[in-house]
């Protein structure tokens, strides 16, 4: 028969809990197993929030470069708002940024997936790897043409 803890019934009075313990020092008391359990968890939730943006941001440049005449403002707002959160993520988990190149590519992965939903572009005449530069991605000027 499995016992039902506080972690199973209510994981927010768990997290509180938890708290409290650590900050007495009961170190004897803290639920080691699913504490180590949610921080790791809670790293990787650190790399799948870079790899999600860097998706968003990388289907719209490529949204922006294969389909100019289709350039509008609600994109060049999508990829404003996509590196500044991109650069804050990073500034905010430093230790990211030699997990970027990986998470370029596989955010790249994402980015086809966008395209694909969202426009006609044919995925097999685009590049099947990322074709942008950290400075393109991160730092090249948008304009639109019309």
């Amino acid at each position: 028969m499995q016992t039902t803890t506080l972690y199973d019934q209510d994981f927010y009075a768990w997290t509180q809990r938890q708290i409290e313990l650590l900050q007495a020092q009961q170190w004897n008391q803290v639920d080691v197993e699913n504490l180590i359990e949610e921080l790791d968890s809670l790293g990787k939730q650190q790399r799948q929030e870079l790899r999600h943006r860097l998706g968003v941001l990388l289907g719209h440049l490529l949204k922006w470069h294969y389909q100019p005449e289709a350039r509008s403002r609600s994109w060049t707002g999508t990829i404003r708002e996509q590196r500044r959160r991109i650069k804050q993520h990073l500034s905010d988990n430093p230790s990211l940024n030699p997990y970027l190149p990986e998470a370029i590519e596989r955010g790249y992965e994402d980015g086809l997936d966008l395209i694909e939903r969202e426009t006609p572009l044919n995925l097999r005449q685009l590049p099947q790897s990322c074709p942008f530069s950290e400075a393109e991605i991160f730092d090249q000027p948008l304009e639109l043409d019309h």
